[in-house]
């Protein structure tokens, strides 16, 4: 079991910055990626960003150029910096882990409680 602790977010103004961080603890030795993802109302959970282990990333593209992830000192937490935000940015973001099983066909998903960020026009 892995379990995620999410901090950060909040409300800020169109153009302003926002940090987000997930630190993971338990059986984090099967993570091989974390992330995050974001549910705005109405709409479906979507990946923002993600980092594999071998610390390759990934940015949807809406995000790309304005938020980086990042590890943290500790390897089990990643950070989101999240600039010149938007109001289409708003949602609740969702920390994500993928860990291996036994099994080399399924992964198990762990998600943090979520965090909401606001962004006014």
């Amino acid at each position: 079991q892995v379990h995620l602790v999410e901090s950060g977010g909040g409300s800020v103004q169109a153009g302003g910055s926002l940090s987000l961080s997930c630190a993971a603890s338990g059986d984090t030795s099967c993570i091989f990626v974390m992330g995050w993802y974001r549910q705005a109302p109405g709409k479906e959970r979507e990946l923002v960003a993600g980092l594999s282990t071998d610390d390759r990333t990934h940015y949807e593209n809406a995000v790309k150029g304005r938020f980086t992830i990042t590890r943290g000192n500790d390897k089990n937490t990643v950070r989101l910096q999240m600039n010149n935000l938007k109001p289409d940015d708003t949602a609740v973001y969702y920390c994500n882990a993928d860990c291996r099983t036994a099994d080399v066909n399924f992964i198990n998903t762990y998600w943090g409680q979520g965090t909401q960020v606001t962004v006014s026009s």
